[in-house]
């Protein structure tokens, strides 16, 4: 299927590592125009150079999501570079873990503005880009959380709510100009995923064993395959779904909706 990416300006963010590398290197496959940033200036510039061996017109930025300013040069410059935004990506990293009693307002505040406002910044300064490109997309990469808790993890569990809210009221709000879609990933390879097999009983592979018995696929996720799914959603062969929450968890959640 040719996803009609070729040469297509896209806007990973949070891309060096996890999903949204494997997301980035993805929409590189495809031929797409790929800009990338993260905190780390070393490894978004290592990132941007690899994504150029597969794709040569790439770049990357180094931006704090959580700094409204920074976000504004951030899509400034890609825009600046590409001429253009057609798809953005919305990426960062979860909370910390946590229970009721263990969260500070420090805490708090950090997961609201990660996970809720820097999908406020980022959407609020692409919008006009992505509108005039004639085929905006907004892909929001969120956690299973949304239909199911996950234990220790209330920070997230309670601010991924808000993004699917945000993105539930845009996809009517844009439309038909920006398609909004959001996707949930279940469990994966990702450092984030098993910085929880930290001290665990029989180490890293004793925990995605264990973690695994209540997935029906049997495994945890490779991050392509959600990066696979994220791409579709931001191409012309998705031009129907807006709106749309796609769970991406081999069967994990039991939940019907």
């Amino acid at each position: 299927m040719d996803l009609e990416l070729r040469d297509v300006p896209v806007l990973v963010t949070a891309a060096t590592k996890g999903l949204g590398q494997a997301v980035a290197e993805e929409f590189a496959r495809e031929e797409a125009r790929v800009a990338i940033c993260a905190r780390s200036a070393d490894a978004v510039a290592a990132e941007a150079s690899s994504l150029r061996k597969l794709q040569g017109d790439a770049t990357g930025f180094p931006c704090d999501v959580e700094d409204s300013a920074a976000v504004r040069e951030l899509i400034g410059k890609t825009v600046e570079v590409f001429g253009g935004l057609s798809s953005l990506v919305v990426n960062a990293g979860g909370p910390p873990v946590g229970t009721w009693k263990s969260c500070t307002d420090e805490q708090w505040q950090h997961a609201f503005d990660l996970t809720l406002m820097s999908a406020v910044h980022l959407i609020r300064e692409a919008e006009p880009h992505l509108r005039a490109s004639g085929k905006g997309s907004i892909v929001l990469i969120s956690s299973t959380s949304v239909r199911q808790p996950i234990h220790g993890l209330l920070l997230s569990n309670a601010l991924r709510l808000a993004v699917q809210g945000l993105a539930k009221d845009l996809a009517r709000e844009f439309a038909p100009a920006i398609r909004v879609n959001v996707v949930l990933p279940g469990r994966y390879r990702t450092d984030r995923t098993l910085q929880r097999a930290a001290g665990y009983p029989g180490g890293i592979e004793q925990f995605v064993a264990d973690e695994s018995k209540d997935i029906p696929l049997g495994r945890f996720g490779d991050p392509r395959e959600l990066a696979k799914l994220v791409v579709f959603l931001s191409s012309s062969a998705a031009s129907y779904v807006t709106g749309s929450t796609c769970t991406a968890d081999g069967g994990l959640i039991a939940s019907p909706l």
